[in-house]
């Protein structure tokens, strides 16, 4: 949607919902893993990008602490007071802003009340961090009314937290992070033990496109937290033989390989995983920084096939979109997106062959499992920040 149709179009919503007008509105994208599925909360590495699809939210200040929250996307409009913040059942989408004002409050940061509206661009339970957005959109917003200034990592460290523990997913910082810091025209190689990241480019000649099952993921938390918990397993079992290993950043595949007796197999194929996929990060960083496209396609298959493989959260929906990228002109690789059981997958496809690139995967898809598939290119944006102040309205 073209920025001052989708402006105009937030405003007069606004003014509709609220019979006012908004003084700010502030935005936060979406992203998606280059190469990285569940290394970030095995202290990892991931390579993320900021995509321009983001979260827009317009907002007006009240002076009574209570905030209002509608949505253009999903129906249903929610209320809460700012000393008095509980879940939200009946619109559980509203928990993403609830549970940062929540954690802001329980660091510290006095928060002013609003009537917001929010709409989004990012499709939702597509694995490109819908929620993730709304959270830090949240933040962002709640910095501005207030007038204060929060440094953007400490947005995503406390915005991770919101999710951990008011909304309940046990998520590593990967989301948050990617669109409190993204950068235009790059990608980010988040270190996800420090917190900290390296700017990395992509050579010309290659696209990043998201090829969208609209598939209805079957992740939830339980499944999440059980493969948390199993490399945590792993990392225990591990740290009697090696000390020095506090998570599966600090393990080798050869230390893994000697104490297979003493793993359990589920276990010990999760952690395979997550060491492999933790080094294709770097390879797959300096494959396309440098140009090599065949082999950073070449990765991301790899990844694919131990994500199916070895941690088990490829769909059939997943497999059928695999089976329609890989068969099309093109196309150099292609992996999972997010967090698997459904959603995205991310191709790497080659500059100027984009139409016909789309055009096959679409018909393949459909023919494969009768659902219409979107697929569409993204390009590395900025992070968080505001699309309009209140000394501009």
């Amino acid at each position: 949607m073209d920025f001052s149709v989708r402006k105009e179009l937030i405003k007069n919503r606004f003014e509709n919902q609220f019979s006012n007008t908004p003084e700010i509105i502030v935005q936060a994208p979406g992203r998606v893993d280059l190469m990285g599925s569940h290394t970030d909360y095995n202290l990892g590495y991931v390579l993320t990008q900021a995509i321009d699809r983001n979260t827009w939210i317009a907002a007006r200040p009240r002076q009574d602490k209570i905030v209002r929250i509608a949505s253009l996307n999903v129906e249903g409009t929610s209320e809460f007071h700012l000393d008095d913040i509980q879940h939200d059942t009946v619109n559980p989408w509203t928990n993403y802003v609830r549970g940062v004002a929540d954690i802001l409050q329980k660091e510290g940061y006095e928060l002013t009340g609003f009537d917001g509206l929010i709409h989004s661009t990012i499709p939702f339970g597509s694995g490109l961090s819908s929620s993730a957005a709304l959270e830090v959109a949240s933040a962002i917003l709640f910095e501005a009314l207030a007038d204060w200034e929060i440094d953007p990592v400490q947005i995503a460290v406390l915005c991770q937290r919101a999710e951990n523990g008011f909304v309940g997913m046990n998520c590593g910082i990967l989301d948050q992070y990617s669109s409190a810091m993204g950068v235009a025209n790059s990608v980010v190689l988040l270190d996800c033990r420090s917190i900290t990241h390296e700017i990395k480019p992509i050579a010309d000649g290659v696209q990043v496109m998201i090829c969208d099952t609209k598939a209805e993921r079957a992740l939830t938390g339980s499944e999440y937290s059980e493969r948390r918990a199993q490399c945590e397993e792993g990392v225990r079992i591990l740290s009697q033989f090696y000390p020095e290993i506090r998570s599966l950043r600090d393990a080798t595949l050869g230390q893994l390989a000697a104490h297979k007796a003493d793993i359990p197999p589920v276990v010990f194929k999760r952690c395979q995983f997550i060491i492999e996929e933790n080094q294709r990060v770097l390879d797959m960083a300096a494959a396309l920084a440098d140009g090599r496209h065949e082999d950073a396609g070449q990765l991301a298959l790899r990844s694919f096939d131990g994500a199916r493989d070895l941690y088990e959260i490829v769909s059939s929906e997943m497999i059928a979109m695999k089976d329609a990228i890989t068969g099309a002109p093109g196309v150099f690789g292609a992996r999972g997106a997010g967090a698997g059981f459904g959603g995205c997958l991310v191709a790497f496809v080659r500059e100027g062959e984009i139409d016909t690139f789309s055009s096959e995967v679409l018909k393949k898809y459909t023919d494969f499992t009768g659902i219409d598939a979107d697929v569409y290119p993204v390009i590395a944006a900025s992070g968080a920040g505001l699309v309009l102040s209140r000394s501009h309205n």
